[in-house]
């Protein structure tokens, strides 16, 4: 019996957001805000930004507001001061942590800008000494980017070679040459795609290819083109600094601020608002450089050590091509590549950097890590097709998997075997026609490392890209040498021919490539220790994602989770099961309201007379998505439903897992419209009421045997 959904009351925004979320053009909404005219009437020349300026007041000293105040003309209209564009040259970030800067043609009045910046950073006291910026006045080299105040969007000249390191979230346009963006490269004509650089992870860099002209095209049609592009997508003249800056080599890209439910919807939590600011670290080594202009579409960028973005050691880079050269035909199949190592090692940052240099054609996604998966909610194992580059972490890509199994925690360790029975399920329905990417588990000890062992031998793993960190592996290395007499959880290595048996052929033995990769990068090897970076918070991070699909794609306010009309699902209609511990059948009920259930899609009939139906076991079937299940109407016998999942597919679930993946606790605790009592929160707790318990806050304290000796 299929299930039978019904709503409440009509709801045809529902419907609707589902079936244009994935074919909608126009997928990224561009924010339109008024901007602080203070902010951006900086006149041409006069941000030349050597130095962060924190946001502080100017320091009441006369004889600087006497010299570097410029006065308005009062013969100059408001009118013509708005719509007045904002040019704004500043210090090329490399990857190595250094910026350049050249004093050989700067303004007297860049010059005045730059000494009212070191007073500002001195706060008024003249016994304040500044670092020292001699190792970033090197090559002379500087960005220039000029606002459109008419369309609230930047274009932003670049020079071959020339790196920015960023924080923030932006959309970015290549209008000339090429840029590459965490390995994959964006070129003029192709659509615009989003950035997000939040503290959460490594900043993400641009990085200017220059441009490959067409063949029969000299430079100077080349330079006039690229002036051509600039003037085309600027209301107003560009500046002369601008457009002397530009050659046939430089990269032009148009940066646009990025509205989405998503981040209007993690934003609007207190928590969140700095989601995609600065981190700790950030803040304390004043890495920002201040630019009103990037400041106005969304994006700070990085100075100094921490504007490294994504190291890469040698043998990072080795393994990458050696991936990318198997795919272009170095073997008869495609590549099937398993990545593995311990926690915080870079697997997914490794991941997400191949996918995009492999996306000149589809590739195929499978998950094996439970608790941080790169396109699904936590605690599902997915098979995924990558058609467009990931430029930013996980929580900002989710998408609909080609198959899913709901597991229902964030590890294997009390059922492996129906964790390798389900990845098993899924494999079934890879096409074989594209390379495949393995994603797994930093559970590399004991029976974590016999189970990469049976994934090898399971999938028939071309390539093994093992990442290891400090001076010794965190585990034996996979070579195709230690798999041959290595034991998994349910492998085993092949028995040897006996005498009178013939030797079996090495051919038929398939084997596979050893990459071994040394994670060179700060912190590698050791847990996020800031906000936002640890493996609970990224969950968090993850879930709600996922249930910012409930939320209008129109700007407005944040709806609450309670605010949702729920589907009306009968008992009778779907069974309902545990997937992590055994709990009595007349009590079930009372643990799986309020909380997130898996939607999943049994190939039997569910039949039911009386009362809900009660699954005895897990079953390893297809999910479709999850959902909150809001409430219980045992008069009615109907379950109540709130999930982002399209009415068309939700009519085939017949099946509701609940696992151990609960709802974030911001959730509940930060019901935005709420006047009075929370629902499913409250402070009169008792522990005689069925269902109900404790919200367990994470704060981040370690382990006395855990914590790192400062001596």
């Amino acid at each position: 019996m299929t299930m039978k959904v019904h709503k409440v009351s009509s709801w045809s925004q529902h419907e609707q957001r589902n079936t244009t979320k994935r074919h909608g053009k126009n997928k990224w909404r561009k924010k339109i805000h008024s901007l602080d005219s203070t902010l951006l009437s900086t006149s041409v020349g006069t941000a030349n930004l050597e130095q962060l300026i924190p946001k502080r007041e100017k320091p009441t000293l006369k004889l600087l507001k006497k010299l570097y105040t410029k006065p308005i003309p009062e013969n100059s209209c408001a009118e013509e001061r708005k719509v007045m564009a904002t040019s704004v040259t500043f210090a090329h970030v490399h990857t190595n942590g250094g910026t350049e800067l050249d004093d050989r043609n700067s303004s007297v009045d860049s010059q005045e800008w730059s000494e009212y910046a070191k007073c500002v950073l001195q706060n008024g006291m003249e016994s304040s000494t500044l670092p020292k910026t001699n190792q970033m006045e090197e090559d002379g080299l500087h960005f220039h980017a000029h606002f459109d105040h008419t369309h609230n969007r930047a274009v932003l000249v670049m020079k071959q070679g020339q790196v920015l390191c960023f924080r923030g979230k932006c959309l970015l346009t290549c209008l000339y040459g090429h840029v590459e963006v965490l390995g994959f490269t964006i070129e003029e004509g192709q659509q615009p795609y989003p950035l997000f650089s939040p503290p959460s992870h490594c900043p993400l860099t641009i990085t200017a290819l220059g441009n490959n002209a067409p063949s029969g095209k000299n430079k100077k049609e080349g330079l006039l083109e690229a002036k051509a592009i600039v003037r085309k997508y600027l209301s107003s003249e560009p500046s002369k600094k601008l457009m002397s800056e530009l050659d046939s080599d430089s990269c032009v890209v148009l940066l646009e601020p990025l509205d989405t439910p998503l981040t209007r919807f993690l934003t609007s939590f207190s928590e969140l608002s700095e989601i995609f600011g600065l981190n700790s670290k950030e803040l304390k080594s004043q890495a920002a450089v201040y630019n009103p202009v990037l400041s106005a579409v969304g994006v700070t960028a990085l100075r100094g050590p921490c504007a490294q973005g994504l190291v890469m050691s040698r043998s990072y880079r080795e393994a990458i091509s050696s991936l990318l050269s198997a795919w272009a035909g170095e073997f008869d199949r495609c590549p099937i590549i398993l990545v593995c190592g311990g926690k915080s090692s870079g697997k997914s940052t490794f991941n997400r950097h191949l996918i995009n240099s492999l996306l000149h054609a589809n590739v195929e996604y499978l998950e094996c890590d439970l608790g941080q998966t790169e396109f699904t909610p936590p605690g599902c194992l997915s098979l995924s097709t990558v058609t467009e580059p990931l430029l930013g972490p996980p929580f900002t890509h989710l998408r609909d998997p080609e198959h899913m199994v709901y597991y229902g925690q964030a590890d294997c360790q009390a059922d492996i075997d129906r964790y390798l029975e389900s990845l098993k399920s899924i494999w079934r329905h890879v096409n074989g026609e594209s390379p495949v990417i393995i994603n797994t588990m930093g559970w590399i000890r004991g029976h974590g490392f016999q189970i990469l062992v049976d994934l090898i031998r399971l999938f028939s793993v071309t390539h093994v890209v093992q990442l290891s960190f400090g001076n010794a592996p965190q585990c034996q290395l996979l070579t195709p040498d230690f798999l041959r007499t290595a034991h998994g959880w349910q492998t085993h290595p092949p028995t040897p021919p006996t005498l009178t048996e013939e030797p079996v052929s090495h051919l038929s033995i398939r084997s596979h490539v050893f990459l071994s990769v040394q994670s060179e990068f700060e912190g590698a090897g050791t847990s996020g220790e800031m906000q936002h970076q640890r493996s609970n918070e990224l969950r968090d991070l993850a879930l709600l994602s996922y249930f910012s699909k409930l939320q209008s794609p129109e700007p407005g306010p944040i709806r609450p989770l309670h605010c949702f009309i729920p589907y009306q699902v009968p008992h009778s209609a779907v069974a309902i099961g545990v997937t992590h511990c055994e709990v009595a059948p007349n009590n079930i009920l009372y643990v799986s309201n309020a909380s997130i259930v898996g939607l999943c899609c049994l190939s039997e009939k569910v039949v039911g007379r009386e009362g809900p139906v009660v699954l005895s076991q897990t079953p390893i079937c297809q999910c479709v998505g999850l959902g909150v299940l809001r409430g219980v109407d045992m008069a009615r016998g109907l379950y109540f439903l709130v999930t982002p999942v399209s009415p068309s597919v939700l009519r085939h679930v017949n099946c509701l897992l609940l696992g151990e993946i609960t709802l974030p606790k911001i959730l509940l605790t930060k019901q935005h419209g709420v006047e009075g009592d929370l629902p499913y929160v409250t402070t009169d707790y008792s522990f005689e009421v069925q269902g109900a318990g404790k919200l367990h806050i994470y704060k981040g304290l370690a382990r006395p045997g855990f914590i790192k000796s400062t001596n």
